[in-house]
């Protein structure tokens, strides 16, 4: 045993749950064939945890500290439940594996990918399956899911639930497919990996591990279907980002937007490792949402050889997106990119087309680039309102002090 101690223990449990808590139902849950189970006993094991570490330490192994609690707490309720005869010799093997598992020095075996196209069987109704992954593989609440889908909190539940029942229900395997079957089920599975990275980008303690387990897992999947296009132009898009990280934030801890950060600062082995990547997925097959989203961000930092943004191409390539993955948000990054290129008045009329979108209300990123396009105009008093309720939206104290910044410029 390490580290006791109350916030000591408390901050490790945290860390544990960021880190393990995907690892952990995945293990678990494929062993049970039933995640709400799984969710169920390691909470169990975190609440344990939160009143056992501060007073034992932090043990050498919390993984497998975790596995032990959650078993029994599986093997109590099996008890409980007075499981018939035809069922008991099979509990009992499934309690002597994750015995024998809690009590490995080695890491869990890691199963989040097959969790993953567990979650994405073609069983699964097509709406639930992207936000379940969110759920097991990532930890987010359903209040979190919802606000991504623009859905109630408890329309995402029901959702959830649902979809955690026909797992079990149907006996759905936690494994990854054969090939033949692996090209049908990426979508909700790349655009849960993407999500990830888009959580581990926010400017939150520990969230950066998060962004590069979702770079391992898009690996992984690329690995596993070199000849798809997609997980190639989804590893390149958050690899361009990603190579950007360490220039987001100047000496002082202040927000530095994309036009403003040193070109020296960026990775540029990453970005190198990205530009073949999306030049190999462009060779394999049709055009896809990531690999136009990749090319995006590739345009973005062409500034680095050119000493220019070229923001023109920005354009195009939002014009091609909007044709195959049509959304509020392509329209609304479009917006911002016509400013750039002197056509503000259009980027106005795009941004009060979509002021009729509820969704829009409490969207950050809405009401930033608003400010931002009626600024350009000399519209200042709706710019500087546009900024006061994006600042009121914004978490990031860096990033609100660049709003701030904005709006006194234009309030001047």
């Amino acid at each position: 045993m390490t580290l006791s101690g109350s916030s000591a223990a408390r901050g490790a449990a945290e860390r544990v749950a960021r880190e393990s808590y995907g690892r952990l139902v995945a293990y678990l849950g494929g062993r049970l064939g039933d995640i709400a189970s799984a969710e169920d006993a390691l909470a169990t094991a975190f609440l344990t945890a939160l009143e056992k570490w501060p007073v034992d330490g932090v043990p050498d192994n919390p993984d497998a500290w975790l596995l032990t609690i959650a078993r029994r707490r599986k093997f109590d309720d099996w008890r409980k439940d007075k499981v018939k005869a035809k069922s008991a010799d099979h509990l009992a093997l499934i309690t002597e594996e994750l015995s024998a598992a809690a009590d490995m020095d080695e890491d869990i075996a890691d199963r989040r990918l097959a969790l993953m196209f567990a979650c994405a069987h073609p069983e699964i109704d097509v709406s639930a399956r992207t936000p379940l992954i969110l759920q097991t593989v990532l930890g987010l609440t359903a209040a979190d899911i919802a606000a991504r889908f623009l859905v109630s909190p408890k329309a995402m539940g029901q959702r959830l639930v649902r979809a955690k029942a026909r797992i079990r229900d149907e006996k759905i395997p936690f494994l990854v497919p054969e090939k033949e079957e692996l090209s049908h089920r990426l979508p909700p599975v790349l655009a849960s990996i993407y999500a990830a990275y888009t959580s581990g980008w926010m400017d939150i303690d520990g969230v950066e591990a998060l962004g590069q387990e979702a770079i391992w897992l898009a690996s992984v999947v690329v690995s596993l279907l070199p000849q798809e296009p997609e997980p190639k132009g989804l590893l390149a898009l958050m690899l361009y980002t990603e190579a950007r990280r360490s220039s987001r934030r100047g000496p002082d801890g202040a927000f530095v937007p994309l036009d403003g950060q040193d070109v020296g600062l960026w990775d540029h082995a990453q970005l190198r490792l990205a530009e073949g990547l999306l030049r190999e997925a462009n060779a394999n097959g049709p055009t896809g949402r990531y690999q136009i989203e990749a090319a995006i961000q590739s345009a973005h930092v062409a500034r680095r050889l050119s000493g220019i943004s070229n923001w023109q191409a920005v354009v195009s390539l939002y014009d091609m997106l909007g044709r195959i993955a049509p959304s509020p948000v392509v329209t609304l990054n479009r917006s911002v990119a016509l400013m750039r290129i002197g056509q503000a008045d259009a980027a106005l009329g795009d941004i009060h087309a979509l002021a009729s979108d509820p969704r829009m209300a409490d969207y950050l990123p809405y009401w930033t680039a608003r400010a931002q396009i009626c600024a350009e105009l000399g519209r200042h008093v709706e710019a500087a309102e546009a900024f006061t309720v994006a600042i009121g939206l914004c978490w990031s104290e860096a990033e609100r002090r660049h709003l701030e910044e904005q709006r006194l410029k234009v309030l001047c």
